[in-house]
């Protein structure tokens, strides 16, 4: 090596050498204060205590589904509880929410919602508000009551995490697109919820099937981008010019020296129609059902299910039954609830990695699904951001997804309910 190479290098060492640490705070400050936020948020939690609570509904249940979507709305307010600087960062406080959750269990059907202590008035205020004839009590968590260590030689599971098809702002099909509140015969309404029931009801002893939804309401600054991308996804369809973002004052200043004409000015063709005469009637369809989207407070949810059993009895074919239920919100112009690639209990095998342990793999996948379910968490836990199988929902696509059905809709045997009506006390009777 060249004498002068030698000079600079060592020059350059000694300036690196008593420097090298400046660069280490720039480098670790955010995978520091990630898992501080993390240790905080973990000490946090462990503090709060969660409840399961059981809803047996009544035989019949006249009121529409709409009536579900006031429930949600009312919890919606009283969760959202966002935490200031000092209790997210130093606390660790977060959004709690809550875990609609329908299972059954050989067969046997049970409406639950997990949710908070603190919170178990609200849940109960709100339900009874709307299904005065519903009992709620506390539960057992079922999910205690199987090997913790599935799959094993007894045991095997099948499990999947749901994404949206689109965009957050594009709604899937609602209650209003199946249900006709006008008919007053229960026996007549539609209810995709009771293509659910049924499956459950099959399930035979030594199966399990679990489904749940993990909600909870969403802070400002994460809400506000929803609602910033539906608006401009919304102008978008609706043909709409788009607003021009103010430029610097030198080349505005450029442009009419160059032009003599500043930005914007040219002249245009007067439009014989508005750009909301040109719509197509989908397309009309789509604009509509993205402004009530936005419209309605919403959720930031998590959706899956996990079927299990032993087996001699587990019949791996019966999870087509349960596509058939989240296929019954597909809408082709809007949105749909697809399995998310990523966590399902399945390896894609690519052409280069087709022989990689798969077997393992699938294993290690499996384990992770059924303790995700089991601790209430999302699929890439504790990482955080936007991944595909944590979306956004309003209370009407909620509301759709988990209600009550009578029996008159949903007859499926099986089914938890109120097993006979609870009368008024009598006015005599003394209170003392």
């Amino acid at each position: 090596m060249p004498q002068e190479y030698s000079l600079i290098l060592g020059l350059i060492w000694q300036i690196i050498r008593p420097w090298w640490w400046v660069v280490l705070p720039f480098i670790l400050a955010k995978p520091l204060k990630f898992l501080w936020h993390y240790w905080r948020a973990e000490e946090w939690i462990k503090r709060q205590k969660m409840i399961l609570l059981e809803i047996k509904i009544p035989e019949e249940v006249l009121k529409p589904i709409r009536a579900m979507e006031i429930v949600f709305a009312g919890i919606w307010q009283a969760f959202y509880d966002p935490p200031n600087w000092w209790e997210e960062w130093v606390e660790g406080k977060f959004l709690l929410g809550f875990h609609l959750e329908v299972v059954s269990i050989g067969g046997e059907i049970h409406f639950l919602i997990r949710c908070p202590e603190y919170r178990r008035d609200i849940i109960e205020s709100n339900v009874y508000s709307q299904y005065p004839k519903a009992e709620i009590s506390l539960a057992e968590d079922y999910t205690k009551y199987v090997p913790q260590d599935i799959p094993n030689k007894d045991w095997d599971s099948w499990a999947a995490d749901y994404s949206l098809l689109k965009p957050n702002p594009y709604p899937i099909k609602t209650y209003t697109e199946f249900e006709k509140e006008t008919e007053k015969e229960e026996e007549k309404r539609v209810d995709p919820i009771a293509t659910l029931l049924e499956l459950m009801a099959k399930v035979k002893p030594g199966e399990q099937l679990w489904v749940q939804i993990s909600a909870s309401p969403i802070a400002e600054e994460f809400a506000e981008p929803f609602f910033k991308e539906g608006k401009r996804i919304r102008d978008k369809l609706a043909k709409r010019p788009e607003v021009p973002q103010p430029r610097p004052m030198i080349q505005e200043a450029a442009e009419i020296l160059i032009t003599g004409k500043r930005a914007g000015e040219e002249e245009k063709p007067p439009e014989v129609f508005p750009p909301e005469m040109k719509l197509t009637p989908g397309e009309r369809e789509i604009v509509a059902a993205l402004e009530k989207k936005i419209s309605k407070p919403v959720f930031r949810t998590n959706i899956r299910f996990i079927y299990l059993g032993k087996r001699d009895v587990y019949f791996k074919p019966n999870l087509r039954l349960i596509f058939s239920f989240f296929a019954s919100y597909f809408t082709e112009n809007c949105n749909a609830l697809v399995p998310w690639g990523q966590t399902i209990t399945k390896i894609k095998q690519e052409w280069w990695n087709w022989f990689w342990f798969v077997d393992r793999r699938l294993y290690l996948r499996k384990r992770k699904l059924f303790r995700n379910y089991r601790e209430r968490l999302d699929s890439f836990f504790p990482r955080s951001g936007k991944w595909p199988g944590v979306f956004i929902l309003n209370t009407e696509e909620l509301a759709s997804l988990f209600h009550f059905p009578g029996r008159a809709v949903a007859p499926a045997p099986g089914v938890s309910r109120v097993e006979a009506k609870r009368g008024e006390a009598p006015p005599e009777l003394p209170t003392e």
